[in-house]
């Protein structure tokens, strides 16, 4: 039975749509002209003028050879050739065809020189062609810019990004499988000094459309920077006002006081890296107690009013099993998490030269996510509740229309390519924990359409409000939202993300103090956004994808895509090491090794106390093992250590059937010496590499 004032709200419903249709009728007439904002050297674009890659399929696009890139990035590094290659030639391109077969959508690609290569891009058909079709199109085109975006073809060249990513630091105090960056064990340090940092702070902010951007340190790992507080407090300084920071957590879960002076510093999120439910489920990154460390660096940051986004890496057949598990958390523990991020793997970093046998059984996708979170957990339909996260470009659109053409920044906008990431967003009650998918009772895609109208007339503050509201109601369905939502919580919830009112819900920019936060945390509707965000590798490089990144990474050579950047032409390697701080040894003679935790070591915690809802099934359930019953190798430490044991039986058999045929063929009388030395030196080599194992930076 439904409470009274879902009937009231139903015929509200009822009169708004009526009311909608009149006031779109009178705002089409004499449409006003787009502004030209002080943020924008260019005027905000009408739906109808936004462009689009080519999307669907059969379609043609650039990629590149996961072979040839490799090489020629070696020959970069050694001295041999130039980078400036890389900004006039098409090192290591080809084309590649998005096609469909068997009920996947795959990409495939043959290199004249290394031969015919394909990976699967989507499970899911139907998933995938209704991310493209409600993708709004793209954001306007960067300007003043030519400074900073001019890296061939992996410059970035439209919209102005969403989150600014700066590496402090190559150093990092785990060592883990799968790692962007193969951190701890390049050979030398890059870690950026404290004019180095305010300098691509400074740039980033110089670039139009000069939207309102999120920074987010990184590395490494960034709080073993020196410089680390420093960062945070001067972002906000110079506007930025989300900043944050994608750590392992260690040093939040060891010290409260250092998550309070983030906090101070003005550190508004922490971007957690969260690989399942238990210790066991964290395993993989062999550290002996790495889950208390996760609930620990919550408590503390909570705590001391810093928001907690978990980043999930995917593996499949490592810990995909965990993802009804992650939300099932969430769920759990709504005043705590709001946000998920899952990322499916990218085979880069250690994981580039990976084995077509390993990759094909470990590849994970986001049609993979969408059905692992309604298969496990039951919410979300692929094709209703999943969006790309470009979707909310056009409610970007018109916070930028009602903010007017004096605003000095932009609105935050995520107009990546709808391969990129996707979302759904679930609205959850923190005192019931009745939990619902926003788009299972508000129309999304029609709402989407709505407001690109009420932006193409361009009206003003006003009217553009008005027209928000009504389709708001229009398109909301009060039988379905949770139990005690109303349609009042749904105009706030609005409000309080675009600031159209101008009410104050709890600051989140310039001096926020932990009133504030306590403030925004009082709202009872948890809006707990689950975002898959897949970062391309060389086996599914797409250049329509990294020209409107939304992620670049600031660097002493300007800003670069996340994938062009980690994992495509992989820029990372060569811009680190042109600008390295030192070698490893003079590192050492200066500053000493830091802690690491490898090799199943635990983090000292002075208390393992919280106050987190676990499920404890969850918690004492083991480790996947789906790929040790396929015979499958886990990650590129393994991979190596079997392709040694391989070579090594092979030597033993070879040298077997020599020692047979000189017995049996030429009568030669049997020596042990065939077989004596090279075991020793087999060992001898084995415990080398063994010892490379434990890191550059290890004890």
């Amino acid at each position: 039975m439904h409470r009274p004032i879902k009937y009231v709200e139903k015929v509200l419903s009822h009169a708004a749509n009526a009311a909608w249709v009149a006031f779109d009728t009178l705002n089409q007439f004499r449409q006003n002209p787009s502004f030209t904002p002080k943020w924008s050297d260019k005027p905000l674009l009408k739906s109808y003028e936004k462009t689009k890659p080519p999307l669907g399929w059969p379609r043609e696009t650039d990629s590149l050879c996961p072979k040839c890139v490799p090489e020629i990035r070696q020959k970069i590094v050694d001295g041999e050739i130039d980078y400036t290659i890389l900004l006039n030639e098409k090192v290591g391109e080809l084309k590649a065809r998005i096609i469909e077969r068997d009920g996947k959508i795959l990409m495939v690609k043959e290199c004249e020189k290394h031969g015919y290569f394909e990976d699967v891009m989507s499970i899911d058909p139907a998933f995938t062609q209704h991310l493209e079709e409600t993708f709004p199109g793209r954001d306007i085109r960067a300007h003043n810019d030519e400074r900073l975006h001019n890296h061939g073809s992996s410059t970035i060249t439209h919209g102005r990004g969403s989150v600014l990513t700066i590496d402090l630091t190559n150093r990092c105090n785990m060592m883990c499988d799968p790692c962007f960056m193969d951190a701890n064990q390049v050979g030398f340090v890059h870690e950026l000094s404290w004019e180095e940092i305010k300098e691509l702070l400074d740039n980033a902010i110089s670039i139009k459309p000069r939207r309102q951007m999120s920074v987010q340190f990184s590395g490494g790992e960034p709080t073993i920077s020196p410089h680390f507080l420093d960062a945070v407090r001067y972002s906000r300084q110079v506007g930025y006002h989300s900043v944050q920071a994608a750590t392992n957590g260690i040093e939040f879960a060891k010290s409260p006081e250092f998550a309070r002076q983030a906090a101070e510093a003005g550190l508004r999120y922490v971007y957690l890296q969260f690989d399942g439910i238990g210790n066991a489920a964290n395993s993989h990154r062999r550290v002996g107690n790495l889950f208390d460390v996760k609930l620990r660096a919550i408590e503390n940051l909570h705590k001391a009013g810093v928001d907690i986004v978990l980043v999930i890496t995917l593996v499949n057949g490592i810990n995909n099993e965990q993802v009804g598990r992650i939300v099932q958390f969430a769920l759990d523990n709504p005043k705590k998490i709001s946000f998920l991020s899952f990322q499916p793997v990218s085979f880069t970093g250690r994981d580039e030269a990976i084995t077509d046998e390993r990759r094909e059984a470990q590849r994970y996708t986001l049609s993979h996510l969408a059905h692992d979170v309604k298969n496990q957990t039951g919410l979300g339909e692929p094709t209703r509740d999943w969006f790309p996260i470009s979707f909310v470009g056009t409610f970007s659109d018109w916070a930028d229309l009602i903010h007017g053409p004096q605003a000095n920044w932009g609105q935050l906008s995520c107009g990546c390519h709808p391969n990129c990431g996707v979302g759904m967003a679930v609205m959850i009650d923190k005192q019931t924990k009745e939990a619902v998918p926003v788009t299972a009772f508000l129309h999304a895609d029609q709402l989407a359409k709505d407001i690109a109208r009420v932006n193409d007339a361009a009206r003003g503050r006003v009217l553009s409000v008005v027209g928000m509201a009504l389709s708001l109601m229009r398109n909301y369905d009060s039988f379905q939202a949770p139990k005690h939502f109303k349609l009042t919580d749904l105009l706030k919830k609005f409000d309080k993300h675009f600031g159209a009112t101008g009410r104050n819900y709890g600051k989140v920019y310039g001096d926020t103090r932990l009133q504030d936060v306590e403030r925004r945390r009082s709202d009872r509707w948890n809006f707990l956004f689950i975002a898959g965000m897949w970062f391309q590798d060389l086996f599914n490089y797409d250049f329509r994808r990294t020209e409107q990144c939304i992620i670049p990474y600031a660097t002493q050579k300007g800003e670069i895509s996340f994938c062009a950047y980690n994992t495509g032409i992989g820029w990372r390697n060569i811009v680190e090491r042109m600008h390295m701080t030192a070698t490893l040894s003079k590192w050492y003679e200066e500053h000493k090794r830091h802690e690491i935790f490898a090799g199943n070591k635990s983090v000292p915690l002075s208390s393992t106390e919280h106050s987190l809802l676990l499920n404890e099934e969850h918690v004492r359930a083991g480790a996947q093992d789906d790929l040790e019953k396929l015979g499958i190798a886990k990650n590129a430490r393994e991979e190596r250590l079997r392709a040694r044991e391989a070579k090594k039986r092979q030597e033993d058999e070879a040298r077997r059937m020599e020692q047979l045929y000189r017995q049996l063929v030429l009568k030669e009388q049997p020596s042990d010496s065939l077989v004596q030395i090279a075991p020793a030196n087999g060992t001898h080599k084995q415990a080398s590499e063994e010892r490379e194992e434990v890191g550059a930076f290890g004890d």
